[in-house]
């Protein structure tokens, strides 16, 4: 292709993108950049590495904009996305946030340095931290699963925009940094009223640090843009607003030269979200070699998955999904596994999980689920499934619909669609239209984590530890029809 047609193809992509070709004014999608009025953080974690050794999670939220905003902060357990804190974070403009997610005696919890204004008060010291709860899945709301606060430990954080704070307004001047300090004596009662439809903009990352076991893993959260016209104040407290509020009912999918709007009016409330994270297939690479003592994890998590299942055996959720939550057994949904290692040798082979789950076949059961490879355990996790190889190093296909998934499972039937595919050729657009739109999968986000471990290395007369740790986005495919 000559660089003429590069760069109207490029245009064109971006026309687009910008959604003018099919004049959809609004819509949810996920930002490439990174910038959105939805983070997504995959994984939080304050389990030991070893006995002794506890990771710990940190957090940050960054304001882009030259807007102060009102943001809800919500963390939630990884086994059946049971909340386990929430709260009202208010940023000035250009602000930046951070926290520490820490291991309690039982539990988790949370402290920040920072002196952005939340409600209520987050606690400032890293020795006794606002705890972490179990409310959400105790008693009347009991799942089945692990009821202690020991679930806490792991899980996964969305923070979705409220909406901004009108300039000058008494909420905006509470949260406005005054030589670097805000007063925060925030009112409910006229913070919505001081509180306007969101204009995005924010960014986000987690890293998970393991001081004792030297590794840290740094991750950006998945942004959507676009999520709702409308502002979204609800009171400390509140489980709102959640991701069912995405206004109006509509998303944007780009995948390769085509870009599919579609309209969800007529389903449930979180397909629009759904519709933007969902994935046939997850690739990523392993490395378990013997001399650098290497393991490897996979975070796979499912975030919209909470509002499709329902606590009770059987094997028919409502939609989307396979399996409603069985307790300890979770919520199942099948995978098929094909390994490759370096040298483009293959094995794709069902019941290669052990221990095996709850199911004929390959599955992952829980909505923040940690796969590991050859019981490595990166993370020390205990929403885990072990996928045994005898490949040194290589790579996986993680595939959601395989011959086991019953018809109907693991996809989104949605509305009309208005189709934009860009002929690469001629660099020009061409415009359709279907009645209903299919997208196949499972709607996920991760990474995958890899550490090396080498020991402990001289250097002169000095010993260093020689442990390493990176991560890498999962790649993905759409299958849409």
């Amino acid at each position: 292709m000559n660089t003429f047609k590069q760069k109207s193809l490029y245009a064109a992509l971006a026309g687009v993108s910008a959604l003018g070709v099919t004049g959809a004014a609004q819509a949810v999608s996920v930002n490439p950049d990174g910038l959105g009025q939805v983070l997504i953080y995959p994984y939080y974690t304050v389990r030991d590495k070893v006995a002794g050794a506890p990771f710990a999670s940190l957090l940050s939220v960054v304001n882009s904009t030259a807007s102060a905003k009102a943001v809800k902060v919500r963390f939630l357990e990884g086994k059946n996305s049971r909340e386990v804190l929430d709260f009202n974070l208010y940023l000035s403009r250009r602000d930046v946030w951070v926290a520490a997610i820490v291991q309690t005696a039982s539990g988790a919890g949370i402290y920040t340095p920072d002196k952005s204004c939340t409600t209520p008060a987050v606690s400032s010291s890293g020795t006794s931290p606002t705890p972490f709860v179990n409310y959400a899945y105790v008693g009347s709301a009991a799942d089945g699963a692990d009821a202690s606060l020991d679930r806490t430990r792991e899980g996964y954080v969305e923070i979705i925009e409220m909406g901004n704070l009108i300039d000058g307004s008494d909420t905006w001047d509470e949260a406005t940094h005054v030589s670097g300090v805000p007063t925060c004596v925030i009112s409910n009662t006229q913070a919505p009223l001081d509180t306007v439809p969101g204009n995005g903009g924010l960014f986000g990352s987690m890293t998970l640090i393991n001081v004792l076991a030297g590794e840290d893993f740094g991750v950006d959260a998945t942004a959507l843009q676009g999520w709702s016209t409308t502002a979204q104040w609800a009171s400390p407290g509140d489980v709102n607003p959640t991701l069912t509020l995405v206004n109006p009912k509509t998303s944007v999918v780009t995948s390769g030269n085509t870009t599919w709007v579609t309209n969800w009016s007529a389903q449930a409330a979180v397909d629009p979200v759904s519709a933007v994270l969902m994935h046939n297939n997850v690739y990523n690479e392993f490395a378990l070699e013997t001399v650098t003592k290497s393991g490897t994890d996979w975070i796979v998590t499912m975030p919209t998955k909470r509002f499709y299942i329902v606590t009770g055996s059987g094997n028919n959720a409502g939609r989307l999904f396979q399996r409603n939550f069985n307790g300890n057994s979770g919520s199942c949904d099948d995978v098929v596994i094909t390994q490759y290692d370096r040298e483009e040798r293959t094995v794709t082979t069902p019941g290669s999980f052990s221990p095996p789950p709850p199911t004929l076949t390959d599955a992952i059961c829980w909505e923040a689920n940690v796969v590991t490879f050859n019981n490595t355990n990166v993370f020390g996790s205990t929403n885990k499934a072990n996928i045994a190889t005898g490949f040194s190093t290589g790579w996986v296909g993680m595939n959601f619909n395989g011959a086991t998934v019953p018809a109907g499972k693991h996809q989104l039937v949605g509305g009309a669609s208005t189709v934009v595919t860009v002929d690469p050729n001629t660099a020009s657009a061409v415009t359709s239209a279907l009645a209903s739109t299919t997208f196949n999968g499972l709607p996920v986000v991760g990474f995958a984590a890899i550490t090396f471990n080498n020991g402990t290395l001289t250097s002169g007369t000095s010993l260093i530890q020689s442990n390493y740790g990176g991560n890498f986005n999962h790649k993905t495919t759409r299958s849409i029809q």
